[in-house]
């Protein structure tokens, strides 16, 4: 009975948080995530470095075979079969060519050293071998990195060839949210310089980045601050442990103060389209088979534990890590995916199950049986079979569209 008034000034009054709302956490993005990043040094980055990181990860796994890592064997026999085809078609999703804590090359050979990691680079992109997604980190933006950051950048972004498909551009050790802003029109200034379309990339690695000092979350400002720029939030397991006083033998990404930071990155990040990326270990699988094998167990256990935390992505540090990279990613989605499929037909076609899921619910599994598409741990098939959808109208209920 209420007069249509009512209804009219309710509207005017909330048409512009609605409008603030949609243009601050805008959703989910279209683009494919990757399910890590690389980090090679750019002294260390030549022609055809991804496809030698899948040549390598592969020779530790003939050389050492597999430990158990806790799965059914059913799945590993699915599951091993592809790691394989992903290692030597696709290793590496996401390159990122290190000008900061990973590059040990002398600071008066940065330039050249850049200089040829691009060129390296432009050589994959033309050869069409090169990462879905490829990308630069340099220095922080702390007074005696500033100019050295930028100049890499600028040297790196030099290379035409390097226009052929968007930058992702890692800012490292972020402090304030000023800096965020004072990098924004850097990047602008790099784009019109080098017409190369350039991401951002925020390194979590300071307890200032997490909580101001106002008591503020530091990391929502950033996130909102960079805009549509920004695609993710990385957290640097060490650094940040360090800051926090932790003792080297107890840095890890599964310490609760790690998880304390991811999970306010992942609330930062939520519904904004960009992503909260887990951290690395440096326990890596080289040296005797014994040593391999542990290091294998330790990698695929934080892989596996940051997927069912929601973290879809995460760094690896040396070529055979991909080998439990990929097996842990692939067992999880293809785990997860006859649950997610029976529910998501329930869904669907409004029939009455176990579960009563919602929108929101819906989104999500579909979301995750994309993302196993994505990477290869299932196929169109698979999913078709398994869900009676096609990956338009996966896309539309996982609000990719």
């Amino acid at each position: 009975m209420l007069d249509d008034a009512v209804y009219t000034e309710l509207d005017r009054r909330l048409a512009p948080v609605d409008a603030a709302r949609q243009a601050a956490w805008p959703g989910e993005r279209p683009r494919r995530q990757p399910v890590h990043t690389c980090y090679v040094p750019a002294d260390a980055v030549v022609p055809g470095v991804a496809a030698a990181w899948g040549t390598a990860a592969l020779a530790a796994l003939d050389e050492h075979g597999l430990p158990d890592l806790g799965y059914p064997a059913a799945l590993l026999d699915e599951v091993l079969p592809r790691v394989r085809a992903k290692l030597a078609a696709e290793p590496v999703e996401d390159l990122r060519v290190d000008a900061e804590d990973g590059y040990r090359g002398r600071p008066e050979a940065e330039d050249d050293d850049v200089r040829r990691a691009a060129a390296a680079v432009a050589a994959d992109l033309a050869a069409g071998t090169a990462p879905p997604s490829v990308g630069i980190r340099a220095k922080s933006l702390e007074g005696p990195t500033r100019r050295r950051g930028v100049r890499s950048l600028d040297l790196f972004l030099a290379d035409p060839a390097l226009r052929a498909q968007a930058a992702v551009v890692t800012l490292p050790k972020v402090t304030d949210v000023e800096q965020v802003r004072a990098f924004l029109p850097v990047l602008d200034a790099l784009e019109a310089a080098h017409g190369v379309a350039l991401v951002l990339e925020l390194q979590v690695e300071t307890p200032q980045a997490v909580l101001g000092a106002d008591g503020a979350v530091t990391l929502a400002r950033m996130v909102h601050a960079a805009g549509p720029r920004l695609t993710g939030l990385h957290f640097g397991t060490y650094d940040y442990s360090a800051s926090l006083g932790i003792a080297a033998a107890h840095q890890a990404s599964d310490h609760p103060a790690a998880d304390l930071a991811k999970q306010l990155m992942q609330v930062a990040v939520a519904g904004t389209g960009a992503h909260a990326v887990d951290g690395s270990t440096n326990l890596l699988p080289v040296g005797p088979r014994e040593q391999v094998h542990a290091g294998w167990r330790v990698h695929a256990g934080l892989v596996r534990r940051a997927l069912e935390r929601g973290l879809y992505q995460g760094w690896d540090l040396h070529p055979a890590q991909l080998v439990t990279r990929y097996v842990a990613t692939y067992a999880f989605f293809r785990g997860a995916l006859p649950a997610a499929a029976a529910r998501l037909a329930a869904y669907v076609e409004r029939t009455d199950g176990g579960v009563l899921d919602e929108p929101a619910t819906a989104r999500a599994l579909a979301a995750v049986v994309l993302r196993g598409l994505d990477c290869g741990a299932v196929d169109d098939g698979e999913v078709g079979a398994a869900t009676g959808l096609d990956r338009v109208t996966l896309d539309v209920l996982a609000g990719r569209g």
